[in-house]
C-alpha cells in the first residue's frame, strides 16, 4: 500500500516538474520570438534605409568615402541605453533571488578579442561598401550585395556546419538567380560623367565587400557557439558595442589620414540642401546603419547567420524599388523579375521553417507521451 502511494506521489512530482519545465520552455521560446521579430524589424529598416541615405549624401555633394564608412557604426554609444537597462534588470533579479551582484561587463577576454577582430573586418567592409555606393546607383550596388547570400551560405556550411533543407536551398538559388537577372542590364546604370574605370572599381569593391560580410555573419555564429560562457542577449549587445567601437576606430584612422574631419565643415556649406540637411543626413545614416548591425547580430543570436543573410537578400529588391521612386533610377523588367524571385524565395524559406518547427513540435510531443508511461 505504501509502495503504491509512494509511486503515485513520485508520478505527481514528475508531472509537476514536467509541467514546470514545459512552461519555462514556452516562456523562453516566447521571449526569443519577440527578440527575433524586433531584430528582424531593425535589420529590415537598416537594410532598406541605410543605402538610400548613404547614396543621398553622395548625389547631393558628399565625396568622403571614409566618412560614410565611419557613419555606419559611429552610433554605437546608443547601445549604452539598452545595456544599462539590461544591467539594472539583472541587478534587480539578483537582489530578489538573494544571489551575488552581477558584473556590469559580463564579456570575457576571448569574446572581447573576437569582437575586436570582427569589428576591424566590419570597418574594412564598411569602406568597401561605401566606395561602391559612391560610384554605383543603389539599384546596381544592391544587386551586387545580393551575391552576399551565396557567400554566407558557403561560409555557414564550412564554419558552423549549417544544415540545409530543400526550402532553404531553393531560397538561396532563387535570390542568387535574381541577382544574376539584374546583372544583365547593370552596365546601363552607369551614372552620367563617370568613367568606366571608376564604375568597374565600384563594382569590384562592392563584390569584395559582399564576400567579406558573407564571411563575417557565419564567423559571428561560430563565436557564439564556441564561447565558454552563457550566451545571453545582454552579452550579444556587449559584443555589438565592442564590434562597432572597433570598426569606428578603424574608420577614424582612415578619416584622419584622408583629412576628412577638416573637410566636413566645407562639405556642409556646399551641400545642395544646406548645412542643416547635411548634418541631418549624416545623423540619419548613422542611426539606420546601427539598426542594421544590431539587427544582423541579433538575428544570428535568435536564429542563424543564414537567416540573417536571407533577410538582407530579401530586402534588396525593396531597396531597389525605393531607389527608383526617390532617385528616379531606371526600373527595367529585370528588376521586376528579381523582385518576384525574391518574394518567392522568402515564401519558400519561411514555409520550410514553419514545416520544420511543426515537425519538431510533434516529435517533442511524441517523446513526452512515451516517457511518462515508462516512468510510471
Amino acid at each position: 500500500m505504501k509502495t503504491k502511494k509512494k509511486r503515485s506521489s513520485e508520478r505527481e512530482i514528475r508531472k509537476k516538474n514536467c509541467a514546470a519545465e514545459m512552461a519555462e520552455g514556452v516562456e523562453v521560446r516566447s521571449m526569443k520570438g519577440v527578440l527575433l521579430i524586433t531584430n528582424c524589424l531593425l535589420l529590415i529598416m537598416g537594410t532598406s534605409g541605410g543605402p538610400l541615405v548613404m547614396r543621398l549624401y553622395f548625389i547631393h555633394g558628399g565625396h568622403r568615402v571614409w566618412l560614410s564608412s565611419f557613419l555606419e557604426t559611429v552610433a554605437f554609444p546608443f547601445m549604452l541605453v539598452p545595456l544599462a537597462v539590461s544591467y539594472y534588470r539583472r541587478r534587480r533579479d539578483a537582489a530578489a533571488a538573494g544571489s551575488e551582484k552581477p558584473k556590469a561587463i559580463s564579456m570575457k577576454a576571448p569574446l572581447f578579442a573576437a569582437s575586436v577582430f570582427v569589428g576591424v573586418l566590419t570597418g574594412l567592409d564598411d569602406y568597401l561598401y561605401a566606395y561602391g555606393v559612391q560610384r554605383l546607383p543603389v539599384s546596381t550596388s544592391s544587386l551586387i550585395v545580393a551575391t552576399q547570400l551565396g557567400f554566407t551560405a558557403l561560409f555557414a556550411l564550412l564554419l558552423v556546419r549549417q544544415k540545409f533543407t530543400a526550402f532553404s536551398v531553393n531560397a538561396v538559388v532563387l535570390l542568387t538567380v535574381g541577382a544574376g537577372v539584374l546583372a544583365l542590364h547593370s552596365s546601363g546604370d552607369r551614372p552620367a560623367g563617370e568613367s568606366v574605370k571608376d564604375y568597374v572599381m565600384g563594382f569590384i569593391m562592392t563584390l569584395i565587400g559582399a564576400a567579406l560580410y558573407g564571411f563575417v555573419l557565419p564567423f559571428v555564429e561560430l563565436v557564439y557557439k564556441r564561447i565558454k560562457q552563457p550566451l545571453t542577449y545582454s552579452l550579444v549587445m556587449e559584443f555589438q558595442f565592442v564590434m562597432c567601437f572597433s570598426s569606428t576606430l578603424f574608420c577614424t584612422f582612415g578619416m584622419i589620414i584622408n583629412n576628412d574631419f577638416k573637410a566636413i565643415p566645407r562639405e556642409a556649406k556646399n551641400f545642395v540642401h544646406g548645412e542643416a540637411s547635411y548634418y541631418a543626413v549624416l545623423m540619419a545614416s548613422a542611426i539606420l546603419w546601427q539598426a542594421f548591425f544590431l539587427g544582423a547580430i541579433g538575428v544570428i543570436f535568435c536564429a542563424s547567420s543564414l537567416f540573417s543573410g536571407i533577410i538582407i537578400a530579401m530586402m534588396l529588391p525593396v531597396t531597389e524599388v525605393l531607389a527608383v521612386i526617390f532617385y528616379k533610377e531606371k526600373f527595367q523588367a529585370e528588376k521586376g523579375i528579381s523582385l518576384f524571385l525574391s518574394l518567392w524565395a522568402m515564401l519558400s524559406y519561411f514555409y520550410g521553417e514553419f514545416k520544420q518547427a511543426r515537425k519538431l513540435k510533434n516529435k517533442n510531443l511524441d517523446l513526452e507521451t512515451e516517457v511518462v508511461p515508462q516512468n510510471s
